[in-house]
């Protein structure tokens, strides 16, 4: 079903792979029936020419995406981002993800989030990663703190999502706080930070 796919990174029960016009149809079929989870909080593309667009994106380097999937049967479980990096004296970026609502709620995103931030913090060798999160978007904020980012302030009608400015809180990360745990296995960076699968 989910053809051939090039990995980028692995952990013990999840790994990332390159997105690709090849996986669209499960990409898109997967985003249709989580709909009514992701929203408000963020509107994946669920037609081929917003795929396309994303993938485009990636092309030119606006954005890094990571597919994941679950190590034991190749389930698709979600995307992570990496957005509008910027490099030279700033090397910022900030990340957005999502994930199958079949599967939410289980660790996995704990998990794929790990290995984007050290892929961020070594291949990229960028400094410091922000997360925008609605306020009200819980389970996001959890997921962000577990991992070590602390809250930098509030924005108001920050960011534009579905045509409306959204308030977003403003989480973020530095490259020297992530890699404090650089060596560790995936299982101990787990442990670290409280993300049980």
């Amino acid at each position: 079903m989910f053809g051939r796919r090039k990995t980028l990174a692995k952990g013990e029960t999840v790994y990332l792979f390159e997105p690709t016009r090849d996986f669209a149809d499960d990409f898109l079929t997967v985003m249709r029936a989580s709909q009514s989870f992701h929203q408000p909080w963020v509107y994946p593309a669920s037609e081929q020419r917003r795929y396309r667009a994303y993938l485009d994106r990636i092309a030119d380097g606006r954005a890094y995406g990571f597919m994941i999937a679950r190590s034991e049967d190749n389930a698709f479980l979600g995307v992570i981002n990496i957005n509008d990096p910027i490099f030279g004296g700033f090397r910022s970026a900030s990340i957005g993800y999502y994930i199958n609502a079949d599967f939410a709620r289980r660790g996995y995103m704990s998990e794929a989030l790990a290995l984007v931030l050290d892929y961020a913090f070594t291949t990229l060798q960028l400094h410091r990663l922000e997360a925008n999160i609605q306020p009200a978007n819980e389970a996001s904020i959890g997921l962000v703190k577990r991992l070590g980012f602390r809250n930098e302030g509030f924005s108001p009608a920050f960011l534009q999502i579905n045509g409306v400015w959204r308030d977003h809180e403003r989480w973020a990360i530095l490259a020297e706080e992530w890699l404090d745990a650089s060596g560790l296995s995936t299982r101990q960076i787990r442990q670290k930070f409280g993300v049980v699968v």
